[in-house]
């Protein structure tokens, strides 16, 4: 994909440039508790979306989408959110971050563009933040660190976008390793990485090529009720400060004093944050198979308890438990559509996709994608210069 924003950049502009790549990201475990202190086990992966910038000559800032061909130009003094193009907002958050923290921006010329599925739970939306906060920072020699740069990311997605995620999606698509899962505690940001090349698996990705309309108010309705019974657990036990210092025992005392589904939120994310804990002791012994276990029980929870699945999610988790090559699998991401993730034995991957496509269109009509996905390393840049 690179080479395509080169080549239109070159095409376009005619200026030196630098590139930068910026990673999608899968979570292997821990989803829904990011935002909850919890622990997650995310990974940087080999889809991604690439930047060339380069100084504008006529000093007019300009940003050219590859994916809309849509040109959006930025007035350097005055960013504010757009309501058209909405794709703009997602860079124009960063924009304001660094101009609120006082840094100097030289006007610039961008095209961006990628190969990160759109729609398939693979944070495309972390991914263009994050690439664009390293393209600025190198831009600018700012001297920002990667932990500034994600904060900045994040802030752009919960301000200018309107979505309230947590700090992984950021934090996997600038900090990945190649082979590496990094094993990440929300609450701190302390994190390490857990070797994860597989010899005889890989990791396959079955998008449903749904999304359903839920999933953005949805996620902000989970926030809301984990902060909710967060906020009950705090009344009757004084030490609980988060998730992380709360037992299962707790919610089953004050189980009567939760409204709706709050229960079951707040059940599940306890059970995830210990799972996950669980799964890295998994890691570290080299037992993958207990690992791909624990896969199916956080769908089973993030199904029966979070309830932020939907039945072609369902549909194809139940399918890859009863194929003999696979020894996890589970829904992945905000929910309501986007991509199941599912450890196969390699080579059972070919009659894995085949059995799986077409029982899915025969159950839905629709023509599930696959994507066989590799471990690489957090944003980067790639080159320093593109000939004009």
């Amino acid at each position: 994909m690179y080479r395509d924003v080169l080549k239109t950049f070159g095409e376009r502009y005619g200026i030196e440039a630098i590139t930068i790549e910026s990673p999608g990201r899968i979570n292997l475990l821990g989803e829904h508790v990011d935002y909850n202190d919890g622990f997650v086990m995310p990974a940087s992966i080999n889809f991604a979306t690439v930047f060339s910038i380069g100084e504008a000559t006529d000093g007019i800032s300009e940003i050219y989408a590859l994916l809309y061909q849509e040109t959006f130009r930025v007035d350097l003094n005055a960013v504010s959110k757009v309501e058209s193009p909405q794709w703009a907002n997602y860079l124009l958050g960063v924009i304001d971050q660094l101009l609120a923290k006082g840094h100097k921006l030289k006007p610039f010329k961008c095209v961006f563009g990628g190969d990160i599925p759109m729609g398939a739970g693979l944070s495309s939306s972390a991914s263009v933040e994050c690439g664009f906060a390293f393209a600025l920072n190198t831009f600018n020699n700012l001297g920002l660190s990667r932990r500034e740069m994600i904060t900045m990311a994040q802030w752009s997605e919960h301000h200018y976008v309107g979505v309230m995620c947590g700090i992984m999606d950021q934090f996997a698509s600038m900090m990945g390793a190649h082979d590496k899962i990094i094993l990440l505690d929300c609450r701190s940001l302390e994190y390490r990485y857990v070797p994860f090349k597989l010899s005889r698996h890989a990791i396959v990705l079955c998008d449903t090529r749904v999304k359903h309309s839920l999933v953005d108010s949805e996620y902000n309705t989970r926030r809301q009720e984990c902060e909710q019974g967060l906020q009950i657990l705090k009344q009757q036990y004084h030490n609980v400060t988060s998730f992380r210092d709360v037992t299962e025992e707790m919610i089953e005392d004050v189980r009567s004093s939760f409204p709706g589904k709050v229960y079951d939120r707040c059940k599940y994310v306890v059970q995830e944050i210990r799972r996950v804990t669980e799964a890295s002791a998994d890691l570290d012994a080299g037992h993958l198979e207990n690992f791909g276990k624990k896969m199916f029980e956080t769908h089973e929870g993030l199904s029966k308890l979070y309830e932020v699945s939907c039945p072609e999610l369902d549909f194809l988790v139940e399918e890859a438990r009863h194929f003999k090559g696979v020894i996890g699998a589970r829904m992945m991401g905000g929910g309501f559509g986007g991509c199941t993730i599912n450890i196969v034995e390699k080579n059972s991957i070919d009659e894995f996709i085949d059995q799986l496509t077409t029982r899915y269109k025969h159950m839905f009509g629709i023509d599930m994608a696959t994507y066989v996905v590799g471990i690489t390393e957090g944003t980067h840049l790639v080159q320093n210069t593109v000939d004009a």
